[in-house]
């Protein structure tokens, strides 16, 4: 399975020289190694990281009515909700699989914050390129959305997705806030596990039926 270069890929910053043959074929930075995508990661209880904002550490404490450490999907639509940012239950389980590559939905103190602030960028992305501030954006605003998050996605991707997320029914088709960051998402999710497949970094990876599967079905039923 491959794809064309230089029409996938998620911006982590400036490379260094080492990654050069990564930036070569993708146009951007691989991500930075961390834990929080190991299926280990969930089960271990996680803390807030050094200088969250006391606010966010509330919203989490507030949520987590049992006390246990950890918040499930329902819990954390409310606290998303209580900050004006309502999203579907779908696109509630689709950030707690992305912020922890695993399907318990249910996320600690370290992953809250994250998708926390992850959605604080995202939420500013969509406003700037919703320029009539009718809460919805076009294939091409939704083009440049994603490529100034790192995403260059070709023009037929983007008619799908659109066209996949449009409520309207009509000609003019648009999406709006809350299937922005499901597309955001499935395009970021599904990008970086082909990364893991492409050690070269040549834009070609091979997957098995099963890893196929296994890879792109989380997305779909999530």
């Amino acid at each position: 399975m491959s794809y064309p270069q230089n029409h996938h890929g998620y911006s982590y910053g400036v490379p260094p020289p080492s990654q050069q043959s990564y930036t070569a074929s993708y146009g951007v930075a691989p991500p930075p190694n961390n834990n929080y995508g190991s299926p280990l990661a969930a089960l271990v209880p996680s803390t807030f990281p050094p200088g969250t904002d006391p606010n966010v550490i509330a919203c989490f404490q507030v949520a987590d009515i049992d006390g246990s450490g950890r918040i499930d999907d329902k819990e954390l639509q409310r606290a998303l909700s209580s900050y004006n940012q309502s999203f579907s239950i779908r696109t509630v389980r689709l950030l707690m699989y992305l912020f922890t590559n695993t399907n318990t939905r249910h996320i600690g103190p370290k992953e809250f914050t994250q998708v926390f602030y992850s959605l604080q960028n995202w939420r500013a992305n969509f406003e700037k390129f919703d320029r009539d501030r009718s809460g919805r954006i076009d294939t091409w605003e939704l083009r440049e959305a994603l490529m100034s998050l790192g995403f260059a996605v070709s023009h037929m991707v983007l008619d799908l997705l659109v066209s996949k997320y449009d409520k309207s029914g009509g000609p003019n088709k648009a999406i709006d806030y809350d299937n922005f960051i499901e597309c955001c998402l499935i395009v970021k999710g599904l990008t970086e596990k082909f990364k893991e497949k492409d050690i070269t970094y040549s834009g070609i990876a091979t997957f098995t039926y099963e890893s196929f599967m296994l890879t792109v079905l989380p997305f779909l039923i999530v």
